[in-house]
């Protein structure tokens, strides 16, 4: 049996969310930390075995494969397959990752608590759905975390930004931009900085990392006593005006339980703005758009000059273009069809981050706004302003195999 990547989070435990506003009661276990995860994979979390075999590794092997099945039966019957089976070794082809949320090994048994992940492409194509996910525009997100008093962004790494990290979005609505925190992170993103409305700045902030809006979760916590029951109050903040759009709380009984509480706050926030996409809450404010200069009047005497050049002088721009890349071929292909675009000088792949995003510098001989709009009219999707934009290729109404049906009825 081929071992699968072996992903190491915090134990998330059972949670009884209330209604509203309430506290809910959070059983947590210890604290780990996992990469930032940009993936799109398929998620079955809080699979539970208990197999026992002639050795330790064998169990485990034996557990990974129950995990495996058991998972998949969910993930069928949640996306409408029906309660279909696998065999293993097809389950083993499409199955990209095993989650470790809680495990004892013992010298003959294996008791666990396992998150299985499945490659979005393979598991659709064998459930024959879209892969296709309708997201928002590009969101930054700035997580800030009050506690003992004091507010904390990117100042420092903080639990609340580790929690942020290991969350996978490739199941949500929401387009997240997530910092690592390095190089000018802790100066641009802060407490400060979600309290200034003031636009210009923000479009300045926004356009070094290639968002169209910010998204400001917090949460603070109170310690009822040292190593005592914490109580974190969540907050779904968004915009330059710090809009609040919803809030609540969660409780867990010990501060070993903080990373779990931390987690589930993350999945209710990103419930949150996920609905406030659908309700049409989570639009972008027209003050972050690009704004053109103003022309500054002429005096009749300078009006009444006119000089004439030989060959008029049209200032060529560089553009930073993000771009999804799946894979090489779409590094290629993007390329290629940047090139092709009237007016661009040069197309070079300057940061290249395969299965992620990655950018590209964009010689354009004119104004950015011109190569946005030339960019809209191929059919892509263009996001931001200035000299650092975003793009994706526009979702398609039909699959590419099925030919629209163009005869009337009669």
């Amino acid at each position: 049996m081929r071992l699968k990547p072996l992903f190491l989070v915090p134990a998330a435990a059972a949670l009884a969310l209330g209604a509203g506003v309430g506290v809910a009661q959070i059983e947590g276990g210890g604290r780990g930390v996992a990469p930032v995860d940009s993936s799109r994979d398929y998620e079955i979390s809080g699979i539970r075995v208990d197999v026992a075999a002639k050795d330790a590794d064998a169990a485990r092997l034996g557990g990974w494969r129950v995990a495996q099945r058991k998972a998949w039966a969910q993930l069928s019957q949640r996306l409408g397959g029906g309660s279909r089976t696998l065999p293993d070794s097809t389950l083993d082809s499409i199955v990209s990752g095993i989650v470790v949320e809680n495990e004892q090994i013992g010298p003959t048994r294996y008791v666990a608590r396992l998150g299985v992940l499945f490659d979005r492409n393979r598991a659709g194509a064998i459930l024959g759905i879209s892969n296709y996910v309708m997201r928002s525009p590009p969101m930054v997100v700035i997580p800030i975390v009050w506690s003992g008093g004091v507010a904390t962004g990117f100042e420092q790494r903080t639990l609340w930004q580790e929690a942020w990290a290991r969350y996978r979005t490739g199941a949500s609505a929401i387009d997240y931009i997530r910092p690592t925190g390095g190089g000018p992170d802790p100066l641009l993103l802060n407490l400060g900085q979600t309290q200034r409305p003031a636009r210009g700045w923000w479009r300045a902030v926004l356009n070094q990392y290639g968002g169209s809006d910010v998204l400001i979760p917090t949460v603070k916590l109170y310690r009822q006593w040292p190593g005592g029951p914490v109580v974190g109050v969540f907050q779904a903040r968004q915009g330059p005006d710090d809009r609040l759009l919803s809030q609540f709380s969660l409780r867990v009984g010990s501060v070993a339980g903080v990373p779990a509480l931390l987690d589930a706050g993350v999945k209710r926030i990103d419930e949150i703005y996920q609905q406030a996409l659908r309700a049409g809450l989570l639009r972008s404010d027209p003050g972050l758009s690009y704004v053109p200069p103003e022309e500054v009047p002429q005096d009749d005497d300078e009006a009444g000059e006119t000089v004439v050049t030989d060959t008029p002088v049209v200032p060529t721009a560089n553009v930073s273009v993000q771009f999804d890349t799946p894979n090489v071929a779409a590094v290629t292909a993007t390329e290629a069809a940047l090139r092709g675009v009237p007016g661009v000088s040069a197309a070079t792949t300057s940061s290249l981050a395969l299965g992620g995003v990655s950018v590209m510098t964009v010689g354009y001989v004119g104004p950015p706004e011109a190569l946005k709009a030339a960019l809209e009219a191929r059919g892509w999707q263009v996001f931001g302003s200035g000299t650092t934009i975003r793009i994706r290729r526009a979702p398609r109404l039909l699959p590419q195999e099925l030919v629209p049906d163009n005869a009337t009825a009669g």
